[in-house]
């Protein structure tokens, strides 16, 4: 159940990831995307999640070091992810890439490593450099990024170790319900990035109905929704008050009704790339 920020999912290898956690993309080097992490761990969030492609590993790194010294943690208290990106699919280059990302974030080992995208004829031998990493000790969950449920078929048809998380973009316009069932028949465990649809979402007047019900933000009601769905969410800001009202989700509850009423929102609308249709 989750009742508060530590709050966690055990992911079937037995690891505990946070249901909830902070998410970087597009958030520059500097000294904001330091602050952000650092005020994020400050107030009770565990889980940082970056990528190679967002090009802030370094300032995420940083980050999480000040964050673990102002909040008085140690770092196998917080859960960290990075993603290899497309260029770098294949076994020595993922590995290498995933050096690269360790390197820039100054840590010895990460909590959760992914397949960004799954680029066609590539994400095979990037898994079994991930399977390596794991058998290693380097890394203590594997996944993968914006795969569908055709992608996952393929890879768990020679993977050795299933994926532990899918990360994918989830919210009340795709809400992507075969995946989502598909990944809890399969015990991986669903992830959603972009859960606030960049914003779009913030006007919608079902949202706000509900919202006002509650005495909440249309954000806050999309994030709680995430979660009484068993979807783990890493919403990005880096505004101190944001980041608080982003993660005071555990004082209120959806009815049955509200849920619904989110549900038939979806469109099968995307507002990323197709991930059949993205060889970048």
């Amino acid at each position: 159940m989750t009742t508060n920020l530590q709050s966690t999912t055990t992911l079937h290898n037995g690891v505990n990831m946070p249901w909830f956690g902070l998410g970087v993309f597009k958030v520059e080097e500097g000294q904001e995307l330091v602050n952000a992490v650092k005020t994020a761990i400050q107030h009770g969030y565990r889980s940082i999640d970056t990528a190679a492609i967002y090009g802030n590993e370094q300032g995420v790194g940083q980050g999480i070091r000040e964050g673990l010294g102002v909040a008085g943690i140690s770092r196998e208290d917080v859960f960290v992810t990075s993603k290899v990106w497309n260029a770098d699919l294949g076994y020595e280059e993922t590995r290498k890439a995933f050096e690269t990302s360790l390197s820039k974030l100054g840590l010895d080992y990460l909590d959760l490593y992914l397949i960004h995208w799954p680029k066609a004829g590539k994400y095979k031998e990037a898994w079994r450099a991930l399977e390596s990493l794991y058998a290693e000790g380097r890394v203590k969950a594997i996944g993968v990024s914006n795969f569908q449920i055709h992608h996952l078929e393929d890879l768990m048809q020679d993977a050795k170790v299933k994926p532990m998380v899918n990360q994918v973009e989830y919210h009340p316009m795709l809400t992507q319900k075969e995946l989502q069932a598909y990944c809890t028949e399969q015990g991986i465990q669903l992830e959603a990035w972009s859960p606030l649809m960049q914003g779009q979402l913030l006007d919608n007047p079902v949202l706000q109905e509900i919202a006002d019900a509650h005495g909440k933000s249309i954000a806050q009601v999309i994030l709680r929704w995430d979660l009484q769905h068993g979807v783990v969410t890493i919403p990005k800001s880096t505004k101190e008050q944001r980041i608080v009202e982003n993660a005071t989700l555990f004082d209120f509850e959806l009815t049955a009704g509200e849920m619904q009423k989110i549900d038939s929102l979806n469109q099968n609308h995307r507002v990323g790339p197709d991930p059949d249709n993205f060889d970048f």
